[in-house]
């Protein structure tokens, strides 16, 4: 180097300078495109993120919507047909005081048993349209209500266990009126085919599952017997909601088990 001219040397210096500036206005190019990439996509996040908010805010906005419908058409249920219904049965109690005709007191005793079974559904679809009672402690309590209510005046003995329930589990208002409608269904048909004279209602929870299970000591489902509507539509309910109905059934009795993702 030192035996080159110093014009030679000046020019290898103005290039290798050159040089280093040019590689130092790369490297400056790509760090300003990758910030500006960077800034891009948290841009794009933010906005994504955005959009989302205001879809799920919607979808709550909507889930409130219909809940405060639920509430509405449930005050109104109360106050207007539960008013009439106990209006009917005190008019009716009335008549029946008031007239003579054994005959006539008969229809009066329908029309009261009538009243009554009109009253206990439209309990139960209050009890469906509470968006409060859309938990599993919720519903299992009213099943069991339900099921002491339903043979209480039977000579059927009922004992209810529960297994490692949550009460504050989630539960769709579809699922919990399906699953009591199958509970309705397989304890009318050990009420009225069984000649049990004792019923085992269990209800248990294994994570995200939910089972239900009526069991009775009565004479069984005979082999040869066709499969009922009410087999059929306790079948078609545990289906839609992507669910399991099993039955099995021997002389010693039958057993229903429902089982249900939560």
């Amino acid at each position: 180097m030192k035996s080159l001219p110093e014009e030679i040397k000046l020019t290898f210096l103005i290039a290798l300078l050159l040089v280093v500036l040019f590689v130092g206005f790369i490297i400056f190019i790509v760090l300003m495109y990758n910030r500006k990439q960077l800034l891009y996509l948290k841009e794009k996040q933010l906005k994504e993120s955005e959009y989302q908010n205001q879809l799920l805010q919607k979808e709550l906005e909507k889930q409130r919507s219909i809940e405060q419908e639920r509430e509405r058409i449930s005050h109104d249920m109360h106050d207007d047909l539960g008013a009439g219904i106990s209006a009917l049965k005190l008019h009716a109690e009335f008549l029946k005081q008031k007239v003579e005709d054994g005959e006539l007191k008969n229809d009066i005793d329908e029309l009261l048993k009538t009243s009554e079974e009109m009253n206990i559904s439209m309990r139960e679809m209050l009890w469906s349209l509470n968006s409060g009672n859309d938990t599993l402690g919720s519903f299992v309590e009213y099943a069991q209500v339900y099921a002491h209510n339903f043979l209480k005046k039977s000579n059927i003995r009922l004992t209810v266990e529960r297994e490692n329930i949550v009460t504050e589990t989630a539960v769709s208002t579809e699922l919990r009126r399906n699953m009591f409608l199958c509970l309705k269904e397989a304890l009318n048909n050990s009420y009225k085919h069984s000649k049990a004279d004792k019923i085992e209602l269990l209800f248990r929870q294994h994570g995200k599952e939910f089972i239900m299970k009526i069991t009775d000591n009565g004479i069984g489902i005979s082999a040869g017997k066709p499969e009922g509507n009410g087999l059929r539509n306790m079948n078609r309910r545990m289906q839609e909601q992507k669910g399991e109905c099993r039955m099995s059934s021997s002389e010693k009795g039958t057993e229903a088990i429902f089982t249900a993702s939560l």
